[in-house]
């Protein structure tokens, strides 16, 4: 391997958005290019890491290169390369903020440079010569934040295709759905595999200013909810129900529009027993790993054989894919709906796949409950805060569904789909924190105990 290899595969293990931490490596390859030969230098490079088990990922990194080390990106440091000049340091460029200028100046020129090529939505301004501050709290994607205009993210891992951030921004576009942040450009570049599709490298859109996460706003409620002994949810001043229940008209309002504007059609025959199927392999492979789930499998495995034998008509269509309050953004005029990527982890192929419209609205109901019950974590054996806890995550989701009901004219609250899908999700929540934060284990275990059951 070349120096520059064995530099970044030291590094990239390191790296919150790369996802083979602990597994082994049969390999590491790279190959890069240019963006920007000004100081500091800008490259881009395509990092292949093949694995043990004969598996494959694909990631970009984008590094800044200075003749002398700078002191005040230390963290952002990878290391130094020996040449015929001497030493060569190089940096993550996506925090080096001289080195992130060149995006958006590519991408106002749409320049080809090498195998990249940028796109511009050509809809709004976008701020050529600015640079871009990093978004420190991101894990599979890195986001830089352009003045107060744009944002941009870049991805992380490559796939051939085009990311469905950028294909749902693109479509909802059209629609002038005031519930996004409109696409204002993105980047491709080309597999390096003769025949296959360009990767999705980044995309623009407009920055949101003065908004606040649903989350934050959320778990807020909830701690005011906790610092009222003798108050009801609904009688405290921080109550989040109104919000909530504008949260589900604004989530209804986004699927109407992408049934518009991207595929949507009556599920095929079989559908059910096929998800029924899935579900139930997922919850054996996840009791596998988390022994606590075998109390729940049970009854689990009854809802999921009731989801095989339903009968009732149900239409697919592209959906957000992994919303939750950490993906939605409250501003003065309304909720705005972020980041319909999907589950980074899924591939690329069955983040575009149709689906019902319900996944969207379990993964709320389940991040409800997450921001009711994360501060039980450390109180786990105090009934009155478990009481509250349920309380406000019951008036909450009720105020989701209603809301979504008032919306599209359909009530999810009553579906059997629906209670199969936070099943799963809750599944797949188990495993993380199994694997992730142990102690938060008992979150989506207690939920389990309510999904399970019959009714």
């Amino acid at each position: 391997m070349s120096a520059l290899t064995d530099l970044l595969a030291d590094w990239m293990p390191h790296q919150r958005w790369f996802a083979g931490k602990g597994r082994e490596w049969s390999g590491v390859t790279e190959d890069g290019f240019f963006l920007d030969e000004s100081t500091p230098a800008l490259s881009v490079h395509r990092v292949r890491v093949a694995y043990s088990d004969g598996a494959e990922e694909l990631y970009l990194v984008p590094l800044s290169w200075r003749d002398t080390p700078a002191e005040d990106l230390e963290h952002a440091f990878v290391g130094s390369i020996p040449g015929a000049a001497g030493e060569s340091y190089a940096y993550d460029a996506m925090r080096d903020r001289d080195a992130t200028v060149p995006w958006l100046t590519h991408l106002v020129a749409a320049s080809t440079v090498g195998p990249m090529h940028f796109h511009p939505a050509g809809v709004a301004y976008i701020p050529e010569g600015l640079p871009g501050d990093v978004i420190s709290t991101e894990q599979s994607n890195t986001s830089l934040v352009f003045g107060e205009t744009a944002i941009m993210k870049l991805f992380r891992r490559l796939e051939p295709g085009l990311n469905p951030d950028v294909e749902v921004h693109d479509a909802l576009r059209r629609t002038q759905n005031p519930h996004i942040a409109p696409l204002l450009g993105h980047v491709e570049i080309d597999d390096p595999v003769a025949g296959t599709e360009p990767a999705t490298v980044a995309f623009l859109q407009s920055f949101v200013p003065n908004a606040s996460d649903g989350w934050r706003l959320a778990t807020s409620s909830v701690r005011d909810l906790y610092a009222e002994a003798d108050l009801h949810a609904d009688e405290v001043g921080g109550d989040f129900a109104g919000e909530a229940e504008r949260l589900g008209e604004a989530t209804a309002s986004v699927h109407r529009d992408l049934a518009t504007v991207l595929p949507s059609e009556p599920a095929a025959p079989g559908w059910y027993a096929e998800l029924a199927a899935q579900l139930t392999a997922r919850l054996d492979a996840a009791t596998a790993i988390v022994p606590e789930l075998t109390v729940h499998a049970d009854g689990l495995r009854a809802r999921y054989a009731a989801v095989a034998s339903a009968t009732e008509p149900v239409t697919v269509q592209r959906v957000h894919g992994d919303l939750h309050l950490g993906q939605v953004l409250r501003t003065t005029t309304g909720w705005i709906v972020l980041d319909f990527e999907g589950e980074p982890a899924r591939s690329l192929a069955s983040r575009r796949e149709p689906d019902s419209p319900l996944r969207d609205v379990a993964g709320m109901l389940r991040s409800f409950d997450y921001a009711a019950k994360h501060m039980l974590v450390e109180q786990a054996d105090d009934p009155q805060r478990a009481y509250r806890a349920q309380e406000w995550a019951e008036r909450n989701r009720s105020a989701f569904c209603a809301g979504y009901a008032a919306a599209s004219g359909t009530d999810p609250a009553s579906s059997a789909l629906l209670r199969a899908f936070e099943a799963d999700k809750a599944v797949y929540e188990c495993v993380y924190e199994a694997r992730n934060r142990p102690h938060w284990l008992m979150i989506p275990l207690s939920s389990l105990a309510r999904l399970a059951a019959a009714g």
